[in-house]
């Protein structure tokens, strides 16, 4: 791992480790897919480091991006970093009012799939640490053509997760993923939903455990809506409505997503901040 300005404890430890295991599970998964595609597709990992603002340093991470023949281009990045917010950034930041000293440790993900049926995903989860330690992150499916059997499946499995720990988490996060997604000039959501947390400290143990359940939710319900959708003929037409809301995708990802912002005003690694951005993309 990259320096850090301090050794973790034991709570920030298993955070990462369990970050990156789920990392390397949804990476053999995604590869899998590709070798039943008849591509050998695989994913081409760089390690990059963050110098803090106070010249000292402030961890790093690892980029990881595939394109193949049914992932157009999927990156999964997971890391981990610590030091101080710069400026009034840190105002902004939960518990980092009058102490701007920070930890941040998650794994996020986004999907772009060569078959329009197929559609786009987006997975972060994290655990921040300041004068106040929680969890955050979510999942939501984002496809150009909407398949009810695959929303249903997706939001089925991610509220099987949320009942086994607190049967309000489903309605109140799914709530929380439409109001975040949602794109304002445009007056469009930007995909169909999933759920989004945030802020959720008290029981490191408890909150741990359903972040947990949140990967393994979408470790479990994303690869076999793939696996459902990625040999459907398609058409031009097809091609040109992806295109078209990936144009969409873009725009709030470049002008709302909190994530993007959070890694640009922390001087986390570029490409990694921008391998959400789809690799083909129309505006009329």
């Amino acid at each position: 791992m990259s320096p850090l300005p301090a050794p973790l404890d034991a709570e920030q430890q298993a955070a990462r480790t369990w970050f990156e295991s789920l990392r390397d599970r949804i990476c053999a998964e995604f590869e899998a897919i590709e070798r039943e595609a008849g591509s050998d597709a695989r994913f081409e990992y760089v390690a990059w480091d963050r110098v803090d603002p106070s010249g000292g340093p402030g961890g790093g991470g690892v980029r990881g991006v595939m394109k193949g023949r049914v992932f157009e281009k999927v990156g999964v990045n997971v890391s981990t970093v610590a030091g101080t917010f710069e400026g009034e950034f840190g105002r902004t930041i939960h518990g980092a009012g009058d102490d701007p000293r920070f930890f941040a440790t998650g794994i996020s993900l986004v999907a772009h799939m060569a078959n329009p049926h197929v559609p786009a995903v987006h997975m972060n989860t994290r655990f921040l640490v300041t004068t106040k330690r929680w969890f955050g992150g979510g999942a939501d499916l984002n496809p150009p053509l909407p398949i009810e059997e695959d929303t249903a499946d997706f939001h089925h499995t991610l509220r099987a997760a949320c009942d086994r720990h607190d049967p309000e988490h489903y309605p109140r996060f799914k709530k929380w993923a439409d109001e975040y997604f949602y794109i304002p000039h445009r007056g469009v959501h930007r995909g169909v939903g999933g759920i989004f947390y945030d802020h959720l400290e008290g029981d490191f143990d408890a909150n741990f455990a359903f972040t947990r359940d949140v990967g393994e939710a979408f470790l479990n319900a994303y690869p076999r809506i793939v696996r459902r959708r990625m040999h459907t003929p398609f058409t031009d037409a097809d091609l040109a409505t992806q295109r078209a809301w990936r144009g969409r995708y873009a725009e709030f990802n470049l002008v709302y997503d909190r994530g993007t912002l959070f890694g640009l005003k922390t001087g986390g690694n570029i490409d990694a901040i921008l391998m959400s951005l789809p690799p083909v993309a129309t505006w009329d």
